[in-house]
């Protein structure tokens, strides 16, 4: 995820991302949008949003030597473990306003990015403007993001959390979640042929930390992040509460409702 830049004492850190989200990039989830992929010997492909790393490590091998694989994060703490965790190049950068080397412009044969544009509420045709500067003419993007519908139940539910305590939802929800129609017009735009384009629902089952946890993650510095700590914590209870008769089974195990926008474009011209 790649909008929301946090120190590695936040919620938001690397140690607390690999340790509750890491169904994010396993390999059961993250096979279809790679099979889309095809990385093949040689290619030149940028990971927006490459978080720790682990995905781009499997395109970096999948490149070979005579590839070249770069990854971009907004958060720091991220772009340093990937690093650490072998990751030849990484880049801190907005992906909404891309920031890196010219030299790599108009040079890569594919843009990847998994689980992080719907982070790019603010301006996301600058995600696709962005692309556009990196690839070559005739190249792939290649995305899974959350895509309309996507966490249906614990959306509504912080929705009217705050809401009842007088703030406005809309102006602090950070997800952009489009429909079909909405982003297929957003790509072509910005200069690109939408190949395929689909909305996937993917039952997701959650860690150890349940509701409580993937909200601690992915919602307390973000959505709730003009709250106090006991504030945000009355929140999440009441979030959590309000989910658990829909989201949490008789033994206790808690799932989310993913709806995952997962695309195929080319970029006709330059």
């Amino acid at each position: 995820m790649a909008s929301q830049d946090h120190s590695s004492t936040s919620d938001y850190s690397a140690s607390n991302y690999n340790q509750t989200a890491a169904f994010v990039y396993s390999t059961e989830y993250t096979a279809p949008i790679l099979s889309l992929l095809k990385p093949s010997i040689g290619e030149r492909i940028v990971d927006f949003g490459c978080g720790t790393g682990e995905l781009t490590l499997r395109i970096q091998e999948a490149v070979g030597a005579s590839g070249f694989t770069v990854g971009i994060d907004y958060n720091n703490d991220m772009v340093s473990k990937a690093l650490v965790n072998g990751v030849r190049h990484a880049y801190i950068s907005d992906l909404q306003n891309i920031q890196i080397p010219p030299v790599l412009e108009s040079s890569f044969d594919a843009v990847f990015s998994n689980a992080v544009l719907h982070w790019c509420k603010q301006n996301p045709r600058g995600v696709l403007d962005g692309a556009k500067r990196l690839l070559k003419v005739g190249g792939r993007f290649v995305c899974e993001m959350g895509g309309f519908m996507n966490c249906i139940g614990v959306r509504i539910g912080l929705h009217r959390a705050v809401k009842r305590r007088g703030y406005e939802p809309d102006k602090m929800d950070p997800w952009y979640f489009p429909t079909i129609e909405e982003y297929q017009r957003l790509l072509q735009s910005a200069g690109f042929r939408v190949n395929t384009i689909d909305l996937v629902p993917r039952l997701t089952p959650l860690p150890d930390g349940g509701l409580r946890g993937w909200l601690q993650l992915f919602s307390r510095r973000t959505f709730l992040k003009e709250f106090s700590d006991q504030e945000a914590a009355a929140i999440i209870d009441e979030v959590v509460d309000m989910c658990e008769v829909d989201m949490k089974d008789k033994e206790g195990n808690w799932a989310l409702m993913y709806v995952r926008l997962r695309f195929l474009a080319t970029l006709d011209s330059p």
